[in-house]
């Protein structure tokens, strides 16, 4: 009990101290804190596998979760610097966890992701967490991606329609605020908001310098690697995740 309850503490700090990301798809920020029932999930599976497997069966505590999608969608991504570097495609799916005690949770999953590049700064060239020097992007490199939100101190449910557009009966333009503020009392970005983020992209060679990048919130380890075609040194010092 006491290591569960040390445990417990330890991933509470480490949301306390987690801070404000500037990189993902539909440019979304972190705030707020994720429960540790659901950190605890993701800790028994792994990012990149909760990206992308079915969410009902890992929760040990029965908790009953809607699923919502897939929703063919996409969407510019930001990087570290403030600019798109890539427009992402990618499927939306969503999973509506109700606590024993009313608390809702979505989990916005991008699954069967690809993108592309557009030239100009990489995702990370403004991030110095991981010591990784900045780099540029010729524009047109390809890869694949994946991977998650968690959306925590959700409102009232309103709706339990199929579709992305809950009001307007729709799949079309499908977005994160979408489907949060037409399934529920809108709330979305301001008073629900990310507290969790995880995307994993892939490039492969192509001839780049630096051909993976995690960008994550600080509670599941912060930014890491970059994609870019060059990268220019020396890297800088490593600083924390704040």
């Amino acid at each position: 009990m006491k290591r569960l309850t040390t445990f417990a503490a330890a991933l509470a700090l480490g949301l306390f101290v987690c801070g404000v990301a500037s990189a993902a798809p539909d440019s979304a920020s972190v705030s707020g804190l994720t429960s540790v029932s659901v950190l605890s999930m993701i800790g028994s599976t792994g990012d990149d596998a909760f990206s992308t497997m079915s969410l009902s069966p890992v929760d040990p505590s029965g908790t009953p979760t809607q699923h919502y999608g897939p929703y063919a969608s996409g969407s510019p991504d930001s990087g570290t610097c403030g600019n798109d570097w890539a427009n992402d495609t990618f499927d939306r799916d969503f999973a509506v966890r109700t606590a024993n005690d009313g608390t809702i949770t979505v989990v916005e999953q991008f699954k069967n992701g690809s993108f592309t590049t557009n030239a100009g700064t990489s995702p990370g060239a403004c991030d110095t967490t991981d010591g990784t020097p900045p780099g540029t992007l010729n524009g047109g490199e390809t890869g694949s991606m994946h991977g998650y939100f968690v959306i925590s101190n959700v409102t009232m449910q309103m709706s339990n329609s199929p579709y992305c557009d809950a009001v307007n009966g729709t799949n079309a333009d499908c977005t994160t605020a979408t489907f949060m503020n037409t399934h529920f009392i809108p709330c979305y970005p301001f008073v629900c908001t990310v507290t969790t983020f995880f995307d994993h992209y892939s490039a492969g060679d192509q001839g780049l310098a630096v051909h993976e990048w995690k960008n994550a919130s600080c509670d599941r380890g912060g930014n890491h690697g970059d994609i870019a075609a060059l990268v220019f040194g020396p890297a800088p010092p490593p600083t924390p995740c704040l």
